[in-house]
């Protein structure tokens, strides 16, 4: 049984006309479609490792999206946009590849972004452990990634079909229901709590593609805030689906794509009920709609981008003696990883010293700068780079073409806890920690990046 659904026929763009060239913003195109990809299987669930069990149902359609802009040279940039808990690598370069080669879209001009919702399907054939039948729960994840690879370049195609003559704007507003999870424990620790002197972001961009006629094609929105409303069994966008459906039901025919941000740190408050995600997802919208009502900036000039898989440094790498050592340690989390790092090296004969980290950034016109980046990457990284790149207009986005672990910044290196680096004991990662240079050598190639794209 096949276990995404077909391409839906929604692409929206209308086609062009002579008379439409006098239009303000005509020399861009662009034109968006949708699919749906709620797995017809109740296959594993992603995000927490104390699941039990596979789904048990479907609370709201998951969505896959696509958007592909044009300037009036021909240059493209291509987004998708998921209702998934992550982008695995091996998904994001097969994409990129079949993209290039069927549509002439290169690599650094594709960006995926995943929700991080925590009620969708696991994806990470590794992670599947401890599950009730491994074997099982890999090969439906396997199954389900294939026609999601399938379905992603189909949803490009789609888009660039439906290209038409389009206004680009770029508005903004606020909104406040995230709040920073880390909360000293007294102890010289961290536990995940809610903590309101803790530094967020509270922006909510918005991009707005217009064809003819003022027919809204698309609005692509983001927030920086943990797509955790939701602990349940069942399939669900989270808030960023609700959101996205509200913004959809207002917007007749348009395609909503929500941009997860800096959020690695950040949770939806309060959380653990459905009516909460929806009210959420309400206040989401409001947000975006209250940026609509604001005076948009129109975008112009030409698309750029530029992308760069760094090598990525770990902290020390632990000797063979040390992994077994901790394999027997009573802490059953730090032995669990010792033995996925013990079999890793047994596999492979060594180690790696580096990740390769993908980092991205687009212009589009001459006024907005788009940082993306991978991981879990924590609210200080978004309010960095908007303080440090000198231009009209910065967006920061995380969880964007590879989501392979936390990302903290030097401070949150410094303290410690869960987004500090104990959360890559989940992992199969060498090291529970990354090298203390992580933030520079991240920054410092955004700015390389931006620099180069003049």
């Amino acid at each position: 049984m096949k276990l995404l659904s077909r391409l839906c026929p929604l692409i929206l763009a209308t086609l062009a006309h002579a008379q439409q060239n006098t239009e303000p913003g005509a020399a861009w195109k662009a034109g968006a479609a949708s699919a749906v990809i709620t797995p017809k299987k109740m296959i594993w669930m992603g995000g927490y490792a104390a699941r039990t069990k596979p789904a048990e149902g479907v609370e709201q359609d998951l969505h896959a999206k696509a958007l592909v802009m044009e300037d009036d040279g021909g240059s493209k940039f291509a987004l998708i946009t998921m209702d998934l808990i992550g982008v695995p690598r091996d998904l994001r370069l097969a994409v990129a590849a079949r993209v290039e080669k069927e549509h002439g879209i290169p690599p650094a001009r594709l960006a995926i972004n995943a929700s991080h919702t925590h009620s969708g399907p696991e994806l990470r054939f590794k992670r599947l452990e401890g599950v009730d039948d491994p074997a099982l729960r890999q090969a439906e994840a396997r199954e389900y990634s294939a026609e999601l690879e399938n379905t992603l370049v189909s949803l490009i195609g789609a888009a660039l079909k439906a290209r038409a003559p389009a206004q680009i704007e770029f508005c903004e507003a606020r909104c406040g229901f995230a709040m920073n999870r880390r909360t000293p424990d007294g102890k010289g620790g961290w536990r995940n709590f809610p903590n309101p002197a803790g530094p967020v972001d509270h922006q909510v961009p918005v991009l707005k593609v217009t064809g003819a006629g003022q027919k809204e094609i698309a609005i692509v929105f983001g927030y920086a805030c943990h797509c955790t409303t939701l602990g349940h069994q069942k399939f669900s966008g989270d808030y960023a689906g609700y959101a996205q459906e509200e913004i959809e039901n207002a917007h007749p025919g348009v395609v909503a794509m929500f941009m997860n941000g800096c959020s690695g740190d950040q949770n939806p408050y309060p959380r653990r009920k459905m009516e909460l995600a929806q009210t959420h997802g309400k206040t989401l919208a409001t947000a975006v709609e209250s940026a609509l009502g604001t005076t948009p900036r129109a975008l112009s000039g030409r698309i750029r981008a530029a992308y760069r898989e760094i090598p990525l440094a770990y902290g020390k790498l632990p000797s063979r003696a040390e992994l077994e050592e901790r394999s027997r340690s009573a802490d059953k989390l730090d032995a669990a990883h010792a033995r996925r790092v013990l079999a890793r090296l047994h596999e492979e004969g060594a180690l790696p010293r580096h990740y390769p980290y993908p980092v991205q950034v687009i212009r589009l016109g001459d006024q907005l700068t788009w940082v993306t980046l991978a991981g879990e990457v924590v609210i200080d990284y978004a309010l960095r780079l908007k303080r440090d790149i000198q231009d009209p207009l910065v967006w920061v986005s995380a969880y964007t073409n590879d989501v392979p672990a936390y990302i903290p910044s030097r401070r949150v290196w410094e303290e410690g806890g869960y987004e500090g680096g104990d959360a890559m004991k989940w992992g199969h990662h060498p090291v529970p920690k990354w090298s203390p240079e992580v933030e520079q050598h991240i920054v410092g190639t955004v700015m390389e990046l931006r620099g180069g794209l003049d």
